[in-house]
């Protein structure tokens, strides 16, 4: 994109959703990249000077746009085109609504129906077999004694607490509350929830707080580097994929296999769908009901497996 698209079209829309929406930077980055590749779109058809240069939005009729999430269909999956439509609808609403454009070119777009799709998760006897592996290496001495706790404090943390990974390593000691057992986390929206951590992941967080850690103090992250810097994202995921080949489970899967793994055995166990929803933070019910699905998909499974008539 030119400099004077992102200095009069994106960057207000930008700093509009990081600042005044809240919304993660994974989601910011998401809608850029859309933004950039509609951009890039428009100039193969000779239409991006006319739109964003000179201001010509009437140039976006329904057919340009129909083109436009037809051609996209053949280098995006269906879930990254409901994404980025998703982004390119928010962008007009924006100048709607500041009275730069006259109407929202992406409302109504036809889009091909996403392909329903269950979320991967991890048995418990899994689950136990990935929580292991940290103790596993330092007992054959593969790893020093800091990353071993450090390890499993953050998988403990993803799975005991259902947090998502930029939770986990955004949570700061002062955000524990180790008397009650719950962490207050910032989640999408930066919306603020209570979670429960559980024992065992108390129990790992008291002894890397005591025996590990060098700061503990209210703004102190919980989940650091050996140089006692705060761990991101990349290297929770890197640090996670040791411990699935240890395992002997599939390199592919993420920590966010953990949340679902997290949701799906509370349900499995009994929890109310409710309660799981405000565990995880979803805003809508829609998006956790998909674990119930997981559910019966598992329960039929194991009919199918031990009913002689089944």
């Amino acid at each position: 994109m030119t400099d004077a698209m992102m200095r009069e079209w994106v960057g207000p829309f930008l700093d509009y959703l990081e600042k005044e929406r809240r919304y993660s930077r994974y989601t910011v980055r998401n809608y850029r990249q859309a933004l950039e590749n509609f951009y890039r779109w428009l100039d193969g058809e000779k239409l991006a000077e006319t739109v964003f240069g000179e201001g010509d939005f009437a140039a976006l009729g329904k057919r340009v746009v129909r083109d436009f999430v037809i051609e996209a269909q053949e280098r995006f999956d269906r879930r990254t085109l409901h994404n980025h439509v998703s982004g390119l609808r928010a962008f007009f609403k924006f100048w709607l609504m500041r009275g730069k454009v006259v109407r929202n070119p992406f409302v109504g777009v036809p889009l091909p129906k996403l392909e329903k799709r269950l979320p991967q998760f991890l048995t418990e006897e899994q689950m136990k077999r990935l929580l292991n592996g940290p103790q596993r290496l330092l007992e054959n001495e593969a790893i020093d004694a800091f990353t071993a706790w450090r390890d499993r404090l953050a998988m403990e943390l993803l799975y005991g607490g259902g947090l998502r990974v930029s939770e986990v390593v955004g949570l700061n000691h002062g955000d524990v509350e180790m008397s009650n057992g719950v962490a207050r986390v910032t989640g999408k929206g930066r919306k603020e929830r209570l979670c429960p951590l559980g024992k065992v992941a108390l129990a790992v967080l008291r002894k890397f707080q005591t025996e590990f850690a060098r700061e503990t103090g209210v703004d102190a992250p919980v989940l650091v580097t050996k140089a006692h810097e705060r761990m991101n994202a990349r290297a929770v995921q890197l640090m996670l994929k040791r411990y699935l080949a240890l395992a002997d489970l599939p390199h592919g899967l993420t920590p966010h296999k953990l949340r679902h793994s997290y949701a799906t055995h509370l349900l499995n166990a009994g929890a109310d769908l409710r309660v799981v929803q405000e565990l995880l933070g979803h805003a809508s019910l829609n998006t956790t009901q998909v674990y119930t699905h997981v559910s019966v998909a598992r329960l039929k499974e194991i009919y199918a497996r031990a009913h002689p008539r089944a």
